[in-house]
């Protein structure tokens, strides 16, 4: 009997149930309040909310649960979809973020990593690239 159907009938999946997309990412911080600072001043996000131990931020699409840890300095796997990478390398270089990788083009798109305020790296990626193998 499958568990969705308390009948037991038989049940044939489709795609309900299925994951739609990525809700939110987490990112590491000593301190909640300097995540803050960086994604919102530097970044452009939002404080949806805020507790002693996390924060949440957004802006349009990309949601980030900012979480208090020792574990920082981390590749956090995270990227982030932007208009141009071309473009943010250039305004956070004016802004003092250090960046692990200058733009380059890759199969899903070009994209550029760089560090928050903690060291953990995030990556940007072109949102409407072709994927080129």
């Amino acid at each position: 009997m499958p568990i969705g159907d308390p009948g037991g009938g038989i049940f044939t999946y489709t795609d309900e149930g299925l994951p739609e997309t990525l809700f939110f990412a987490t990112v590491p911080s000593r301190d909640i309040e300097a995540g803050i600072s960086f994604y919102r001043d530097i970044l452009g996000m939002t404080v949806l909310y805020r507790k002693e131990k996390e924060a949440v931020l957004r802006r349009n699409g990309a949601t980030l649960m900012i979480k208090l840890s020792d574990n920082v300095g981390v590749d956090t796997g995270i990227f982030l979809g932007v208009v141009s990478p071309y473009d943010l390398h250039r305004r956070l270089i004016d802004e003092g973020v250090v960046f692990v990788r200058d733009p380059v083009r890759a199969p899903m798109g070009v994209y550029t990593s760089f560090k928050d305020h903690e060291g953990n790296i995030i990556h940007a990626i072109e949102m409407k690239a072709e994927i080129r193998l």
